[in-house]
């Protein structure tokens, strides 16, 4: 089917000679890429949409009259782009929908996320993604301060609420979600958990990483540390501190009197240990870790699903990567490139680059939804 209907998946990726390495290709990225406009409106199943500007933060009357309440007691925003060119598919229950999960620290405004929305908008496909992730700066709007969650990489039920709830609004389109690097990590699994009853047409998982031991252990090497484990860690300390009203110490997960002292956490790994797993009832982190790598779901996975990650991702290892079990399960494609870095995957030899990933996004979302019964017969 990939042969036939996603030529991209069977080039050799071919990065700029000057960014060939996997930490450049991964900084490139985010700092290279376009921004296109993308115009989002906020969907409130009761009263309909409206449209929003790009960068307008939701206000809290917005917010409460915009939301679907999570299993937890938070809330959840779907973000879709606006005037989507529907001419190939005009009725608006059938028309196909892409959802889109981002990474740790990211909302609808992540760049990777906005270049994704828009390929799959011009393609006259319906595209939404949650407005802020878990863990991003917009989402105590998101999270009330009785459900201090973060991201949590094995905790599926986001994903599940909003799958739930977009199948009811629109039940005759075809749905699939495309999660990059943490989301990507959540689609997967949520696919080997619900197996059959996933209620997807078909799934993406772009740098995802596939054993969080093996990434944590490769975040924590030097370089890696520097440029990005520190950095992300700092972020997520400063989040919870701010729901917990400018506290370093949080109270917090099944230890109530437990004192979490984020500010001594420097890396991710410190983070989750101090938080993320007593938040959602691990005993510690490596406990943790090995329920959220989807490494070990991914034989339970029974809709298709295509997985983009580079040999030189600093955030997934390639000795990680499960690559002879995917030859063997018949509903998952694993791409491996020599290159690409994490979330990267630049192309081309000078400013503005194109992106393999974006390319490769494009042509299996139209592959699945205009040549869906092929997909089927397999």
């Amino acid at each position: 089917f990939l042969e036939r209907r996603c030529p991209a998946a069977g080039e050799t990726f071919r990065p700029p000679p000057w960014c060939f390495e996997g930490r450049l290709q991964t900084v490139l990225g985010a700092l290279l890429g376009a921004r296109p406009p993308v115009s989002y409106c906020r969907w409130d199943p009761g009263t309909g949409t409206g449209p929003v500007p790009p960068a307008t933060p939701p206000t809290r009357s917005s917010a409460r009259s915009e939301a679907i309440r999570t299993p937890d007691g938070g809330r959840l925003i779907l973000d879709w782009a606006k005037d989507a060119d529907g001419h190939r598919h005009p009725e608006p229950h059938a028309r196909p929908t892409v959802l889109l999960l981002p990474g740790l620290t990211g909302s609808s405004q992540a760049g990777y996320l906005l270049r994704l929305v828009h390929r799959a908008s011009r393609a006259g496909y319906r595209a939404g993604t949650p407005r802020h992730g878990r863990a991003t700066a917009g989402a105590p709007a998101l999270l009330p301060p009785q459900t201090p969650r973060t991201f949590c990489a094995s905790n599926t039920e986001d994903l599940e609420t909003a799958i739930a709830h977009i199948r009811r609004r629109y039940p005759r389109a075809p749905l699939l979600a495309v999660g990059v690097s943490l989301g990507g990590i959540q689609v997967l699994n949520y696919l080997g958990r619900r197996g059959h009853a996933a209620g997807l047409a078909a799934a993406m998982a772009l740098s995802p990483s596939w054993d969080l031991n093996a990434s944590a252990t490769s975040l924590e090497q030097r370089l890696n540390a520097v440029l990005f484990n520190r950095r992300l860690a700092t972020a997520l300390c400063q989040l919870v501190s701010r729901w917990a009203g400018g506290s370093h110490t949080l109270q917090g997960g099944p230890t109530p009197g437990r004192g979490l002292t984020l500010s001594l956490a420097r890396t991710i790994q410190e983070f989750d240990e101090r938080y993320t797993a007593p938040s959602f009832g691990y005993r510690n982190c490596r406990e943790y870790y090995q329920a959220a790598s989807p490494a070990r779901q991914l034989h339970r996975v029974r809709v298709p699903v295509l997985c983009l990650n580079a040999a030189d991702d600093p955030f997934s290892p390639l000795h990680a990567i499960p690559v002879a079990a995917a030859w063997h399960l018949p509903h998952v494609a694993l791409l491996v490139t020599a290159h690409g870095g994490h979330v990267g995957f630049l192309e081309g030899l000078w400013p503005p680059l194109g992106s393999y990933m974006e390319r490769l996004f494009a042509q299996f979302i139209a592959a699945v939804f205009e040549h869906g019964e092929e997909l089927q017969q397999l």
